[in-house]
């Protein structure tokens, strides 16, 4: 079993309430404040999760310094609350950061959920 550290468990918290709060100022209307702040807890929280010289390291990878580039640009675009704009900028980074690991979500997704006609790998379960 994997142990995880109170660190991580902080990392966790911050990372979900980050999430939290984008979710909720993209429903007030992009309220530049509330995506502000998820923003920061969002990243503060990866960092606590991986650490800092780790999250530095996957941010300014050679291959992802575009989508690192258009990430952090969305996120300074909505800290100087311009925040339609910087969630566009900043989810196209996403998207760019995090397409490899899109896959793998996907397939674990599929795996926890038992839906029949969409386990393509398990044919047998198809009534």
């Amino acid at each position: 079993m994997v142990s995880i550290t109170e660190t991580q468990k902080i990392g966790v918290g911050l990372t979900g309430f980050g999430l939290f709060f984008l979710l909720f100022g993209v429903l007030l209307y992009f309220d530049s404040v509330l995506l502000a702040f998820g923003n920061v807890l969002f990243l503060a929280g990866l960092a606590f999760i991986i650490g800092l010289r780790r999250t530095a390291g996957f941010f300014f990878q050679r291959q992802k310094l575009r989508g690192s580039t258009f990430f952090l640009g969305g996120v300074a675009l909505v800290l100087f609350r311009c925040p339609i704009i910087g969630m566009a900028v900043e989810s196209y980074g996403f998207v760019l950061l995090f397409r490899s690991f899109f896959p793998v979500a996907f397939g674990l997704i599929l795996s926890l959920v038992n839906i029949p006609y969409l386990n393509v790998g398990n044919s047998s379960s198809m009534v």
